[in-house]
């Protein structure tokens, strides 16, 4: 009995003596290495793990208080993954409050509606935030390195706002938006209308390209779309001055000439019949659905009215008169 009521004592006192160490690690400050501390938990992170990233850096003098707290107060899973910063002394317990109830600071980059390939590289390799890893790397490797299935880079990826922790590298946002484009354009593609003179998504992804590249009129895109599949099921060439711009490249000067419009090139939809052969910007996910739900109509032809709106005709007389009509307007 004596050594049971021995046993018993020493097992209270450890007890005791090991809340008391907990109480006092917990309520008591914590001094950053420096000031202020900025670190990052990755998407995926545990609870111990996030616990000794901050041990190793002297933020907290051990994981074991941090994992015990959050475990005792039910919070293991709820730290959130995001890019953080200590400005002064605080407890761990109001750390742990931090890591869970805060608001980390989210990385943003955003790529734009009709933009290039070469715009949105040109973007992330700015971006200070972002570890860049294929200023280096043709567009061939690129398209290896996230594993895509096309031969070209351009219109690829989605146009959208994206959000990553801070050391994210440039091929894992592309990757995000390359598989993001995919799963947007199979989506539209499963709800297309029948008997569309498109062979496959990747076509689809091109027309929507020149469609996003023809009007920002949301009104507009169904019906200059319903006017590029009339022509390809007549076998008419598109005729559209985007592509055109695109396959001058650097060369274009913001004229486009009438020996533009005669000199044959891959993406010259005066001189060659159907789709050019690849996207020429980021569609947006309405000039998409466009692509792939024209409106029904009889018109053949378009010209932009210099508000931003289209004039639509269905014969090349009524077009001409158009052209003259708003040509002299926009002069």
């Amino acid at each position: 009995m004596h050594t049971l009521r021995r046993l018993l004592f020493i097992m209270t006192s450890i007890t005791i003596l090991l809340i008391g160490w907990l109480y006092l690690h917990v309520h008591s400050n914590i001094t950053p290495p420096t000031t202020p501390y900025e670190f990052s938990i990755r998407p995926g992170s545990t609870l111990k793990q996030v616990s000794q990233q901050l041990a190793d850096a002297g933020v907290i003098p051990t994981k074991w208080t941090l994992v015990i707290l959050a475990r005792y107060l039910n919070q293991e899973s709820a730290i959130k993954a995001g890019d953080y910063q200590l400005t002064g002394n605080l407890s761990q317990i109001a750390l742990l409050k931090y890591l869970t109830k805060g608001d980390p600071k989210q990385n943003e980059i955003t790529f734009i509606e009709g933009w290039t390939f070469a715009q949105l590289r040109k973007t992330l390799s700015e971006h200070p935030a972002i570890k860049n890893t294929i200023v280096d790397l043709s567009d061939q490797e690129i398209l290896q390195r996230i594993g895509a299935s096309e031969t070209a880079t351009e219109g690829l990826f989605f146009p959208n706002t994206y959000y990553f922790i801070k050391g994210d590298s440039d091929i894992d946002i592309l990757q995000r938006a390359y598989q993001a484009m995919q799963n947007y354009l199979q989506t539209s593609w499963s709800s297309r209308k029948e008997s569309l003179p498109l062979a496959t998504p990747y076509e689809a992804l091109i027309l929507a390209s020149i469609i996003e590249k023809e009007t920002a009129i949301e009104s507009d895109r169904a019906e200059i779309a319903g006017v590029f599949i009339n022509r390809l099921r007549k076998g008419m060439r598109l005729q559209t001055d985007p592509t055109i711009i695109y396959g001058l490249g650097e060369q274009f000067d913001g004229n486009l000439r009438k020996k533009d419009l005669l000199a044959d090139q891959a993406y010259n939809t005066y001189t060659r019949p159907g789709l050019p052969p690849t996207p020429i910007a980021l569609p947006s996910l309405a000039s998409i659905r466009a692509a792939l739900n024209p409106a029904e109509t009889d018109a053949l032809y378009f010209v932009s009215k210099g508000n931003g709106e289209s004039q639509f005709s269905t014969n090349l007389s009524d077009h001409n008169k158009a052209v003259n009509q708003y040509q002299k307007q926009q002069k």
